[in-house]
């Protein structure tokens, strides 16, 4: 079952031009695939110098592992905020998104989590080629992580 726009915007903090996907197109307990359009758009928030970099891309993967989070949370539990706590491996295979004519498919499969961060991988594509991919880890309360991991003061 598709869902659309208006449910990511209720099931993830981005609202107007920075919600960045358009639908989710397929996801199971492991992974997401959602497209968007927004890249095309002259109104992208992300853009600099008349031009959208392929590292837009990873926001891009981060907006899809939130609706991830979303779409496996129990039914009536609002998801966390995350935070994008690094990146990792991150493959650039085009310079730039604007330019790509077609619909971007942003694809995310997790790996491993517990309650205060998660491990994904990610890939946004355009048709059957690869514009970006990497890995990404999620935090959810850094200050949590902070203290459980012996560094507070």
């Amino acid at each position: 079952m598709r869902l659309g726009r208006s449910w990511i915007e209720r099931h993830i903090p981005h609202r107007d031009a920075m919600c960045l996907l358009d639908d989710v197109v397929n996801w199971d307990a492991a992974h997401v695939v959602c497209c968007a359009t927004s890249h095309r758009s002259t109104g992208n928030p992300l853009r600099a110098h008349d031009r959208l970099g392929v590292a837009c891309g990873i926001e891009y993967a981060a907006q899809a592992m939130a609706v991830h989070g979303a779409l496996v949370s129990p039914d009536g539990v609002r998801p966390r905020a995350g935070y994008l706590a690094s990146v990792r491996d991150v493959e650039f295979r085009a310079s730039r998104l604007d330019d790509v004519v077609g619909d971007l498919e942003v694809e995310a499969w997790r790996h491993a989590g517990d309650g205060n961060s998660v491990l994904y991988s990610f890939a946004v594509r355009a048709g059957h080629d690869d514009l970006i991919r990497g890995r990404a880890a999620v935090l959810f309360d850094a200050a949590l992580a902070v203290r459980d991991r012996g560094f507070e003061g």
